[in-house]
């Protein structure tokens, strides 16, 4: 039996690099899609390769039609199946400004990114799968988003970012819905504070507010906690779980007094 496959977009660096570091370790094929830095999804490839995984790196924007069904025609073709799809791709606003001066460009390119294109790549995964399914090439198949606590959390200077990954979570509501029956489970992963190059930008004030107890364990998330949840759902470990939302926030979600 052939190894299973994970498509992992935006996988060049950050969480989206972890993830696949941590499928590789676990004996997963990967493919390793970026959007325009070469250099750093070629050092996740050696990574994954350091690892023991075998994988292949694709280059496509997933804002863009074209580029997301060549996404899923190359994943196909290289490895003949794809099990997983983890949509991590994603993007803060080029500058952090006030709510009431976000242009429409902006909005319109954070929103492509984060959830147009997530939305209509699942779509497209999840006719393969069913597919794939039908034929007997997988047994099943898992859609995992990586959503964020922007979700409900209010960040008036990025705001673009926070209505996408609230428009998320409602995206793993209704795919988990519409899916269940074909043996596809869906879910969220919700990261809190991660030291990525997206929050590198913030890192002394997170600094501040991590060590006066914004989280009740108190220490930046990493990318390879990220990874350690994609692992335990694709290995089965929520079967009877589908639309859940899994917090790697650091107990950021609780409500404390």
């Amino acid at each position: 039996m052939n190894p299973c496959v994970a498509l992992v977009t935006g996988a060049g660096r950050g969480i989206g690099r972890g993830i696949a570091v941590a499928l590789a370790e676990r004996g997963w094929n990967v493919v390793i899609n970026f959007r325009g830095n070469a250099e750093a999804a070629q050092s996740t490839l050696h990574n994954v390769e350091q690892s023991g995984g075998r994988a292949v790196l694709i280059q496509a924007d997933i804002s863009s039609a074209t580029d997301r069904e060549r996404l899923i025609d190359a994943t196909v073709r290289h490895f003949g199946r794809i099990d997983v799809l983890v949509n991590n791709a994603g993007m803060a606003p080029r500058q952090r400004v006030d709510l009431l001066e976000v242009s429409e460009a902006s909005y319109d390119e954070v929103m492509a990114v984060n959830l147009k294109g997530p939305f209509f790549l699942t779509q497209r995964a999840a006719k393969e799968m069913l597919k794939l399914i039908q034929a007997q090439t997988i047994p099943r198949g898992m859609i995992i988003n990586i959503g964020s606590i922007s979700a409900y959390t209010s960040s008036i200077n990025r705001a673009e970012y926070c209505i996408s990954k609230a428009g998320m979570a409602m995206m793993t509501q209704l795919y988990a819905d519409r899916l269940a029956e074909h043996n596809i489970n869906v879910y969220e992963i919700r990261p809190g504070i991660i030291e990525t190059d997206m929050t590198s930008v913030a890192k002394a004030k997170y600094d501040k507010l991590i060590a006066e107890g914004l989280t009740p364990i108190r220490r930046w998330g990493t990318p390879e906690d990220v990874g350690r949840a994609v692992v335990a759902i694709v290995e089965g470990a929520f079967p009877m779980s589908t639309g859940e939302i899994i917090n790697v926030d650091g107990g950021f979600h609780l409500r404390r007094l």
